[in-house]
């Protein structure tokens, strides 16, 4: 589970993110929409652990991301905002290099990474250096970087930005299996379908702040709307 309570962050005279507050719950997956702008990458990156908030905390699984940051940071899979490949490095030795880092045996990486391209069907290019991937590819081995430490919290960045249709379709897959296996997904996105067709919260961040959290049907419900994008158009509008 991750929980953030009371995070404030400020770049200059500008208020990036102003006493944002979430939960995230095991065995669900939960988006954060908003408008380009509105705070969600920030609100991630103090989440997982690159950005000190100025004040406020989060934890994950009780792990306070400002007490224990690597303690914390051990518990999350990241997918962080333009994938941060490696470039010389093949997709393999991408994915077998951060399960050395998070302290897995030789074998046991050799055995994960080998089950992770074979589940993200990246067999096609994992022994190709990553200089020249497409963004499918680079999705799609930072995903498999993100899990090879088998974490109970993943939290994504923007994960299908730039995808086709087809590798939007398999990481949905990808991420309903994992929810039903119990983990806990947080992700942003600024499109509707997207969280529409994922999630099992939405917390809609405007301005900085949450202006709304609940599942689809509440938002709706308390927005008097039919569909979500209405709702979240009247919930980012009401937002101060």
């Amino acid at each position: 589970m991750i929980e953030a309570e009371g995070l404030n962050k400020r770049f200059g005279n500008v208020a990036a993110v102003s006493g944002v507050s979430l939960r995230a719950l095991d065995g669900r997956i939960t988006g954060l929409l908003g408008p380009n702008g509105a705070g969600k990458s920030t609100t991630l990156r103090i989440l997982y652990t690159v950005l000190p908030p100025d004040s406020g905390d989060a934890r994950v699984d009780g792990v306070s991301v400002v007490g224990d940051p690597l303690g914390a940071r051990q518990r999350m899979g990241v997918l962080p905002h333009g994938a941060g490949l490696y470039p010389n490095l093949t997709a393999r030795e991408n994915i077998l290099y951060f399960g050395a880092l998070h302290g897995l045996s030789r074998p046991e990486r050799r055995h994960r990474t080998a089950e992770l391209v074979r589940q993200l069907e990246m067999e096609e290019f994992a022994d190709r250096p990553a200089r020249g991937f497409s963004q499918g590819q680079r999705i799609k081995t930072a995903l498999a970087r993100a899990l090879v430490h088998r974490p109970r919290n993943l939290v994504l960045d923007e994960p299908t930005n730039g995808l086709d249709v087809m590798a939007v379709r398999a990481l949905r897959a990808l991420l309903q299996s994992l929810r039903d296996e119990g983990h806990c997904i947080l992700f942003s996105s600024h499109v509707m379908q997207e969280i529409a067709a994922l999630c099992d919260e939405v917390v809609v961040i405007a301005h900085g702040i949450v202006a709304a959290q609940g599942t689809p049907g509440e938002l709706r419900g308390r927005a008097g709307t039919e569909s979500l994008e209405e709702a979240f158009v009247r919930l980012v509008g009401a937002a101060p």
